[in-house]
């Protein structure tokens, strides 16, 4: 699904609890799917993308028109929350954005380095077993030579 398209169906979640009075800690799940369509709306239109099937006018422009779209929603999301719950309840959005970012920032670090800790145990083992099979190969051929077998 397109990023905006997500974004915009989170939205109308996000709008429609904070304007029945939900708390904004409770609509943590649609506020992550609404920013994570925003960011990767902006994101998407601040990088450089090619693609063989589409011309630089075109991507240009349906980049553009999400990014705007992107930032409209954030900006009637702003205008909604401030109007039925205050100013204070936008700066906790807002926190609580910065804090979910923070949050996957740390997860996906944390991933990675255990993905890398897991590659290095595994080639630590296989490496062990190539010097351990060899030794013993090495030794086995010695014996086989000194019985005579070979």
């Amino acid at each position: 699904m397109d990023p905006i398209s997500t974004a915009m169906a989170a939205f109308s979640v996000v709008s429609a609890g904070v304007k029945a009075g939900r708390d904004i800690g409770s609509l943590a799940k649609p506020l992550a799917k609404l920013f994570d369509g925003i960011d990767e709306a902006k994101t998407t239109h601040n990088r450089k993308k090619r693609s063989p099937f589409s011309s630089a006018n075109e991507e240009a422009l349906s980049t553009f028109i999400a990014k705007t779209k992107a930032d409209d929603l954030e900006k009637e999301l702003r205008e909604i929350v401030i109007q039925t719950r205050g100013l204070s309840a936008w700066h906790q959005l807002v926190a609580l954005r910065t804090q979910i970012r923070v949050d996957r920032k740390k997860k996906e670090e944390e991933e990675a380095r255990a993905r890398e800790e897991l590659k290095e145990a595994i080639l630590f083992w296989a490496i062990g077993s190539l010097i351990f099979f060899g030794i013993v190969g090495i030794l086995v051929f010695f014996i086989a030579l000194k019985v005579g077998r070979l």
